[in-house]
């Protein structure tokens, strides 16, 4: 080896340490975070019980949480419902959930909540949009094509980047939309959400689960989907070696537990 090539062998060492040590450091490859997708009753939100805790839920569902009332009472679950009611005419929700996360991300609130869901995605974007037609001055206003649709992708995927930087685990729920699948002549399900949306955001997630029932003997049998089908499009990072079923139980810590990541919950706030 010439000097020159022992040279740059040593900074070539150099530079993979430096990117070795910066990778164990980053604690964004430590964390989980889930697109959790499914129809109505398929118990999206009951899932969220089963959470690294404490759970902090910005519900923008009316009355989505009131299945959780005994986690929320024990202080397991916190839950934020101001964004759960606007005045179309008049919207405000979108620029409050901002000035809000900016509080919170300020004073370090994340670093205490285990896990920080977005319940849902379908009625956080509609504020999103409210909010675009407030500033152009048409608030109530059918969207136009052309103009409020850009923006509103651009603060839906802004907001999700600052989501995923969190100091917790992240948790979207979402619900599904059919589609004409060209390639293979079916119907498919995708991420209900703005246009192109559906393909772009979806990649941003380590996880996107599909949440299902089944009717069984012994009633219906609730499970998340992990893996792609004919019908629906589900990928899991943490189902390495095929440590995952492509149906498991719905149970976020089980599933962290059994493929070797955290499940520890952070100490109650109250």
């Amino acid at each position: 080896m010439t000097e020159e090539q022992s040279e740059q062998f040593l900074e070539a060492k150099r530079t993979a340490q430096e990117l070795s040590e910066m990778y164990k450091n980053d604690a964004r490859q430590l964390s989980f975070n889930l697109l959790l997708l499914g129809e109505m009753g398929t118990g999206k939100t009951f899932i969220l019980r089963t959470a690294r805790k404490p759970v902090h839920i910005d519900s923008f569902d009316p009355g989505g949480t009131k299945g959780l009332r005994d986690e929320i009472a024990a202080g397991d679950v916190i839950v934020d419902t101001r964004w759960e009611a606007e005045n179309p005419l008049d919207p405000q929700v979108f620029p409050q959930w901002q000035m809000e996360m900016d509080n919170r991300i300020n004073s370090g609130y994340f670093n205490h909540i285990g896990t920080y869901v977005l319940d849902s995605s379908t009625t956080w974007s509609k504020s999103i949009m409210n909010d675009v037609l407030r500033k152009a001055g048409i608030a109530g206003s059918a969207p136009r094509f052309t103009k409020d649709y850009t923006p509103q992708k651009v603060a839906i995927e802004n907001s999700i980047y600052l989501c995923l930087d969190l100091p917790c685990d992240f948790v979207i729920t979402g619900h599904l939309e059919p589609y004409h699948d060209e390639q293979s002549g079916m119907t498919r399900f995708r991420f209900l959400t703005t246009g192109k949306g559906a393909i772009i955001l979806p990649t941003l997630f380590d996880e996107i689960w599909i949440a299902q029932t089944k009717e069984t003997s012994g009633g219906n049998e609730y499970r998340v989907l992990t893996q792609t089908t004919e019908t629906y499009t589900a990928r899991s990072r943490l189902a390495k070696n095929g440590l995952l079923e492509m149906y498991e139980k719905p149970d976020i810590k089980e599933i962290l537990r059994k493929t070797g990541y955290d499940a520890e919950d952070k100490p109650r706030l109250f």
